[in-house]
This record gives structure tokens, sequence and C-alpha cells, in this order.
């Protein structure tokens, strides 16, 4: 029942294209229905697209194919989404979907800044989808929307490193610098990073991975740690903030589908992602303990709080509840609950 409801969204939403209005918001729709389904929420899913919907631009006609020989030309190149689009469902079609991810992972991870991390986060909730068994055609097709969208947006990180050092993942946050001036679009702050002499230095202070079962664990570090943090540091650019939890969960949640010797070059590329963006975008210090939310104390706060991200109705608090929530079962950490209040408290309906 979930899975037709899950592949009924998907066929209402694979008319549109990843991002609507002229400012190129990205349509989340695909990634909050797969939350919904999964958190066990389906009788949500097609009330919540009926106020979705209308938001949506539709795809525009594909008109210069990608190939196999061009499709590096094509890398970035936010015109040819459709194109893109056109190209993975075709390779999606006629390959098996892992063997299209394997190929197409280490391809567009430097890129994984794609749409402010947009790509590999819905790319990863198609992936979720399909490990939980639902290998419908329209899963499949999602996974190519989101693997297009990731092409048709490369962005890439300037200056990244690999993690080499011994710090965990909340000392590694604490220990990121600032740009000089959080003013402006994401490209134009990225492009200050390349002239931060401390970025680099702040990568590589990460705990390197022994091997891929710890590069796994270094990532839920960084989720964790993200997730938590958020609550101090969101109230600068709420919406944006979200992903430096949400990008490295997708990450993480996408491992189990990919070959083991990518596992360690994946934390690179999060870890450089959601460092990236909190240099570019987080306050230097928090607020005073005292004005943030605390956690609630409910006697199922998990159940509480998604419940609270659904009656909310925002995308990016459903898919930061989601993330923080898991987070919460992982470590016991209140403040990853007492995140997810912030976040709702911080972004609009």
């Amino acid at each position: 029942m979930t899975s037709a409801i899950l592949t009924e969204a998907y066929q209402r939403l694979h008319f549109a294209g990843p991002e609507w209005d002229d400012n190129s918001l990205t349509n989340h729709g695909p990634m909050a229905v797969e939350v919904l389904i999964r958190r066990g929420r389906a009788d949500d899913v097609h009330p919540w697209l009926d106020g979705y919907l209308s938001r949506l631009d539709e795809l525009p006609a594909a008109a210069d194919p990608v190939t196999d020989d061009n499709w590096r030309e094509a890398m970035g190149d936010g015109d040819r989404v459709s194109d893109w689009t056109t190209y993975l469902v075709r390779q999606i079609a006629e390959q098996p979907w892992r063997d299209v991810l394997a190929l197409w992972w280490p391809r567009l991870l430097p890129a994984i800044a794609a749409g402010t991390t947009h790509g590999v986060i819905r790319t990863s909730h198609a992936v979720r989808a399909l490990l939980a068994g639902d290998e419908s055609a329209e899963a499949r097709t999602e996974l190519a929307h989101g693997l297009a969208f990731w092409a048709a947006r490369a962005q890439y990180v300037p200056g990244v490193e690999a993690p080499a050092g011994s710090l965990d993942a909340g000392a590694a946050f604490r220990g990121l610098p600032r740009i000089g001036s959080q003013h402006g679009p994401v490209a134009g702050r990225f492009a200050q990073l390349a002239e931060l002499p401390s970025w680099p230095v702040s990568l590589t202070a990460l705990r390197a991975p022994a091997d891929p079962d710890d590069a796994r664990d270094r990532l839920a570090g960084l989720v964790d740690a993200a997730a938590a943090g958020y609550l101090g540091y969101g109230h600068t650019s709420p919406v944006l903030l979200v992903h430096t939890a949400t990008a490295p969960n997708a990450v993480l949640h996408t491992l189990p589908a990919l070959p083991r010797e990518l596992w360690a070059d994946s934390l690179t590329a999060a870890w450089a992602a959601c460092a990236a963006i909190t240099v570019t975008f987080a306050p230097g210090q928090p607020p005073p303990r005292e004005q943030l939310p605390t956690a609630p104390t409910a006697d199922d706060p998990v159940t509480e709080m998604v419940d609270r991200a659904v009656a909310h109705g925002d995308e990016h608090v459903i898919k930061f509840t989601d993330t923080a929530v898991e987070s919460f079962q992982r470590t016991g950490n209140p403040d990853t609950l007492a995140a997810c209040v912030r976040a709702a408290e911080l972004i609009g309906h």
C-alpha cells in the first residue's frame, strides 16, 4: 500500500523540473514524500502534494542531447537539465540501477555542492526508496531525476582535502573558520574559501577513517554534530543551514548501495560540503543557551517531533526532522530534538 502511494506521488511529480521560480528554488516534493512514507505518514502524502504541486515549474523539453561522449562538457550546465534527465532516465531503463549509481557517484561526488547539496540529497531519497524494496519504474526514474539535477547543477567546493587528523566531528566543526563577508549568493561565498588560509587545514583536521566501516561511522558523527549544532547556529540562515546535517545524512544512507571503495571519498566530499556551508553561512558564536528551545519531554519524543513536522508542513522542517530524530535515536542527545523545535520556529510555513 505505501509503495503504491509513493509510486502515485512520483507520477504526480515527474512532470516538474528540479527547480522552480525565478530564484531557482529546489523542488523538494520527491524528497518530502519519501520521508512521509518512511515515517508512516502515507495518508499525508497526497494532501501535502495537493498544496505543493502548484508551486512547481514544468520540466522543459530536451533540446541538446547529453551523450556518452559529451557528458563532461555538459556538467554544470543548468540549462540542460532536461537533456541530462533524458540521458539518465534511458540509462536507468537499460541497466541495473545500482550499476548506474556506481558509475555516476564518483563522477558527481566532487560536485556535491550542486543545488546547495540538493542533488545528492534527492538522489539519496530515491536510493532509500529503492533499498527499501520499491524498485518500480517510477522509483528508478526518480533516481535518474536526482542524478540529472546533480549533474546539471554541478558545483565544486574549493580546496577540498581528505580528513587526515585526529578530531571527532564535533571538535572539527568547532574548529572551522568563517569567511570575512557572509553576504551574497552561495557561489560568491564559496569563492572566498580559496582565499582563507585556514580552510584546507580545518578540513584535514577531521579524523581520518581507518577503513570503509570507519568512514561510515565518521559520516554518522558529522550528521550528529550538525543536527545538534543547528540549535545554536541555524538562525543566521535557517533553510540553508539544515543541509549541514541533511547532506551528510544523504551520503550516509547511500553507502549501502555503493561499492565500499567509494566510502572514504564519500566522507571527504560530504565533510567538505557541510564544512563549506558552515564556514560561509553560520555565525561564529551561538546565542545564550537560555534563549534557545529545549527538547520535548513526551514519552515518545521521536513520534512527537515527526508529528510536529508534518503539521508544520514545510519541506525543510520535514527533512531536517527526519535526520535529527534519527540522530537522536543513535546518540540520545536531546539537543537534536531541540534543534527540530528551533527549525520549526525559524522556518516559516
